[in-house]
């Protein structure tokens, strides 16, 4: 084991002298730390208000869902610009440390519907989950199987239009993997947290335990 740990830290740093790593918030060389110094210090941090409560349980996220992050989420998830995928998967992992540290017993996803997954080629909030099980070196479990190509929630304007567009679309699968469990379920934006409200239904009525909820990133709540 410390071999390979060895031989994947050699293999890295040489990407990196000739690949350097570059910051996705804004492009500049952040080399093993995955994010520049500039955008450590300006982004949106959620902070203290890291997590949110509603239908959906308990959220957390690191990011409030604007300006830079919004733009770098748009540029991932749209124009499969993956390059930030390690940055993105550390930042989450952290967050989930802080605030749900032994609190869950397993990791899964929000998926996308089969005929997104052909037209955008990837499931983004998979790479993501992914992506931050890496350090971890655990792998997440499949729970939750897209049903209904439904419109794109961000085409809608009411939270009522979101929450009855999301309603069965979701359906459970490998239940037998989770009966019991804590779960921690990912997506890549809350927003109203009607995406999330629903999945949660949808795996506690098929026997999971608890469903704790995180984002790469969330909204401000409305004052």
């Amino acid at each position: 084991m410390k071999l390979n740990d060895e031989l994947n830290k050699l293999s890295r740093g040489i990407l990196d002298f000739f690949f350097p790593r570059r910051c996705p918030f804004c492009g500049a060389v952040a080399g093993k730390e995955l994010l520049c110094n500039k955008c450590l210090r300006s982004l949106p941090f959620t902070g203290e208000h890291a997590v949110r409560e509603g239908t959906f349980g308990r959220c957390a996220a690191p990011l409030y869902y604007e300006d830079r992050v919004r733009e770098a989420i748009l540029q991932f998830k749209f124009k499969a610009k993956l390059g930030g995928l390690s940055c993105f998967g550390m930042l989450m992992a952290e967050c989930a440390a802080e605030h749900y540290s032994g609190a869950f017993d397993a990791i899964t996803w929000v998926p996308v519907s089969k005929k997104r997954l052909k037209k955008r080629g990837f499931d983004q909030t998979r790479y993501l989950t992914g992506s931050m099980c890496v350090d971890w070196h655990v792998a997440p479990i499949e729970t939750l199987r897209k049903v209904t190509d439904n419109p794109p929630q961000s085409t809608l304007e009411t939270e009522e239009q979101r929450r009855a567009n999301v309603l069965g679309v979701y359906e459970a699968v490998n239940a037998e993997q989770f009966r019991g469990k804590r779960l921690l379920l990912v997506d890549d934006i809350l927003t109203t947290g009607a995406t999330l409200s629903e999945c949660v239904r949808v795996l506690k009525e098929a026997g999971a335990g608890e469903v704790m909820c995180l984002t790469l990133a969330m909204s401000r709540e409305k004052k």
